[in-house]
């Protein structure tokens, strides 16, 4: 006894302080009194943390390899208070030996030492470091907690139990190292196509479980600490909110591969969940950015299913919607010629199904294809239409040049669409898409005078023979039309062709025209008489299109008409009257009756502006 007593004077005491602190039972716990003697000795000399840490963590591997692991349970929670304990710059030389014993704890198989192992390194991660250590690394750290993300053990519990632990670990981490001068480390693509799938996994699993819609309500503390994937969303948050200009697209890239390799495009709800929390976090001078990679990601996937290319366009749309907010960035004009060279790969698409392939598998196969391939067609010009509405007028005008000079209009040398590969259904089909975006990104456009809104180089084509052709690309021509000249919102008031007795029922608003506009119908009224004028006599017209000739009349008479252009439209309309009781085209009786109507439906309207006499004279009729 004598002699072991002796051999325990002599061991230094620093082992003698850390030695008390543990009982001989276990289930004792630690030995606190002679824990307050080690802290303080800790404190006092702090160039004997590195030699405590490095007993503590002999000690720990020895008890762990042993299976002891109430004697670990000890261990750890001395480790916290010493570090809980020590001044911020003293814990650099203690730093490596607790490191090295968290990561002998996740190493090992027992879930509750990994759960341990995870909480020591977050009470870790959340201490500030006055200096930084610029030889640590968290490589494993990454690799482990990714790996604990992932956990497939066979009880749901302790499956749930580790998966939080590895994301609170990647939580720890991220804060850890995002706020050190090693901060690159962390958003090197190594790192980052581990982290992020394993944020996305823990989302994605939950949401199959309980397949809510729309975003979640905001969870109480106690649903963010068990619910896996509140929490992967919010550390998703957390890192995309501390990403910077250079290191932002090592974060996001990991995403489209996991959505790409999890199939997760049709149905797309989770991709747009996961884009939706994105542009939220994410700085606000970084959604166009964002905008970039995804038109990026469209192009690179442009030879995958309809309903594929589809879902990252929804998700485009939905990332427009929340950047349209703020900043969408200077990249405006090549974000629509992406889409619209979508748009035109799509048409093409279409147009070899229908021809490629023989009469007997085109009913089923095409068929489905071409309906496909309609949702990719309509999701564009959503995506167009929603986009060009949320841009401020001088940069809409321009993308109405721009999508007009996309329109193959025969005989002009204005678009600059290739159409010889798509046929008369192909080139069609591109002029009615072209149309309906630009269609779109008219709606709600308020120019102050008509010529910035119809200017000869948009006007020339849209009023081109080649658009005369069919009764669908006529309609849209006129809607465009009106879009753009209906300033005062009169054209609901409008709607169907009917008799009104009362004009001053209809309460329409009008100003005095002004030079402007003046000179434009000086200019351009022929062309516009003329173009209505041919319109009506059209043989495959159909009742939207009588309609339609009728509002352009009538608006033409609210917003552009002075004395000289009401005479102008009233001739107009007795020449359509002449025409259809005459009949020197051979038009049929439905046509007929539709410019009568249309005509009796105007002359009515026209009595706004006209001469009393002739008001008397229309009434009488």
């Amino acid at each position: 006894t004598g002699v072991c007593c002796c051999c325990s004077a002599l061991r230094p005491r620093y082992k003698r302080l850390v030695d008390n602190i543990f009982p001989e039972d276990p289930k004792d716990g630690l030995v606190k009194a002679d824990m307050e003697k080690l802290t303080f000795y800790a404190v006092s000399a702090p160039e004997k943390l590195d030699r405590i840490g490095s007993y503590l963590a002999e000690r720990l591997s020895r008890d762990v390899v042993r299976h002891r692991s109430g004697y670990v349970l000890i261990a750890m929670e001395a480790l916290d208070q010493l570090l809980m304990a020590c001044h911020s710059q003293s814990i650099k030389p203690f730093v490596e030996s607790f490191l090295h014993m968290v990561a002998k704890l996740l190493e090992s198989g027992e879930p509750k030492l990994q759960v341990l192992g995870t909480n020591s390194f977050v009470k870790f991660a959340n201490i500030e470091e006055d200096t930084p250590s610029y030889h640590r690394r968290y490589d494993f750290f990454v690799s482990r907690f990714s790996a604990m993300c992932h956990s497939c053990h066979s009880d749901p519990d302790v499956r749930t139990e580790i998966r939080i632990a590895g994301i609170r670990g990647i939580q720890g981490v991220v804060r850890k190292t995002v706020n050190d001068e090693l901060r690159a480390t962390i958003w090197e693509p190594q790192h980052m196509d581990k982290i992020v799938p394993s944020l996305l996994f823990n989302m994605q699993k939950i949401e199959e479980v309980d397949s809510r819609i729309g975003p979640p309500s905001s969870p109480s503390a106690a649903d963010k600490e068990e619910n896996p994937a509140v929490l992967a969303e919010n550390c998703l948050r957390e890192l995309l909110g501390r990403a910077t200009f250079g290191n932002m697209n090592n974060a996001v890239r990991p995403v489209f591969a996991h959505l790409d390799h999890h199939k997760l495009w049709d149905p797309n709800e989770f991709a747009v969940h996961c884009f939706k929390i994105i542009m939220y976090s994410i700085q606000d001078l970084y959604p166009s950015m964002l905008i970039q990679e995804i038109l990026g990601h469209l192009d690179a996937r442009k030879k995958d299913s309809p309903r594929v290319r589809a879902g990252i366009i929804q998700v485009l749309l939905e990332a427009v919607a929340i950047a349209a907010k703020g900043s969408i960035g200077p990249t405006v004009l090549e974000v629509f010629n992406t889409l619209l060279k979508h748009l035109r790969l799509s048409v093409e698409f279409e147009a070899n199904d229908v021809h490629g392939g023989s009469m007997g598998s085109v009913s089923l196969n095409s068929a489905s294809k071409d309906n496909d391939e309609k949702i990719v067609q309509n999701a564009i010009i959503q995506t167009i239409g929603f986009f060009g509405s949320n841009l401020p007028d001088y940069q809409r005008s321009e993308i109405m040049m721009f999508i007009m000079g996309k329109v193959p209009v025969f005989g002009t040398s204005t678009h600059t669409l290739d159409v010889s590969q798509l046929g008369d259904l192909g080139t069609r089909r591109i002029q009615i898409m072209l149309l309906r975006s630009l269609l779109m990104v008219t709606s709600g456009y308020k120019a102050k005078t008509i010529v910035t809104a119809l200017p000869g180089s948009f006007l020339d084509p849209l009023l081109s023979p080649s658009l005369m052709e069919d009764y669908e690309l006529r309609q849209l021509v006129l809607e465009v039309m009106h879009n753009l000249m209906d300033r005062h919102d009169n054209r609901a008031k409008l709607r169907g062709i009917r008799i009104i007795p009362d004009v001053a029922d209809l309460k329409i608003k009008r100003e005095k025209i002004c030079r402007q506009d003046t000179s434009f119908m000086k200019k351009n009224g022929q062309q516009l008489y003329r173009h209505i004028y041919l319109g009506c006599k059209e043989e495959d017209n159909v009742q939207k299109n009588y309609e339609l000739l009728y509002t352009s009349l009538a608006l033409m008479t609210i917003e552009l008409a002075n004395e000289e252009v009401v005479i102008d439209l009233i001739r107009l309309a007795i020449a359509l009257q002449d025409s259809a009781i005459l009949n020197e085209d051979n038009l049929p009786m439905f046509h007929r009756c539709g410019i009568m109507a249309l005509v009796a439906a105007y002359l009515f309207v026209s009595q706004m502006i006209a001469v009393p006499a002739f008001c008397q004279h229309v009434t009488k009729v």
